[in-house]
């Protein structure tokens, strides 16, 4: 059997895919618009018991964010975020709701938060997308 030769380990497609941005990075960040959406103001004490995570691995995440322009932090202060880390928190909630709605509704659920945060660094934004219209399509037959 022939195959294509563009079979590439997990780790090779997320070096092909040349984002800068890792899915750590991206739970740290919804985490944050996440709290932003909700009016509550975000330290990184607050990251660290929402994400059940040590406070000093918050603060590096915190500061690579900084680093990647998406969010401003200053010491002891409020994490904001950056025009940039704002619109991509936007896509983090958006991409994390569409899923969930779409596993909810495939499995006769109302909570799939578990299935979603396994998934959700792995698909594209097309994807997503075309799963939100099918959603809505499902929606509309039920």
């Amino acid at each position: 059997m022939d195959y294509p030769d563009n079979f590439y380990t997990m780790k090779g497609y997320t070096l092909l895919s040349g984002n800068q941005i890792t899915s750590a990075m991206e739970d740290y960040l919804e985490m944050i618009a996440r709290i932003l959406q909700a009016g509550e103001s975000v330290r990184v004490i607050d990251l660290s018991r929402r994400l059940h995570v040590k406070a000093s691995s918050a603060t590096k995440m915190v500061q690579q964010l900084a680093r990647a322009g998406l969010v401003h932090a200053p010491k002891y202060g409020s994490i904001q975020l950056t025009e940039t880390g704002n619109s991509l928190g936007d896509y983090l909630l958006y991409r994390h709701d569409v899923l969930h709605r779409f596993l909810c509704l495939l499995n006769h659920s109302c909570n799939e938060l578990e299935q979603v945060e396994k998934i959700e660094h792995y698909l594209n934004n097309q994807t997503i997308k075309n799963l939100d219209l099918l959603n809505q399509q499902l929606q509309e037959m039920l």
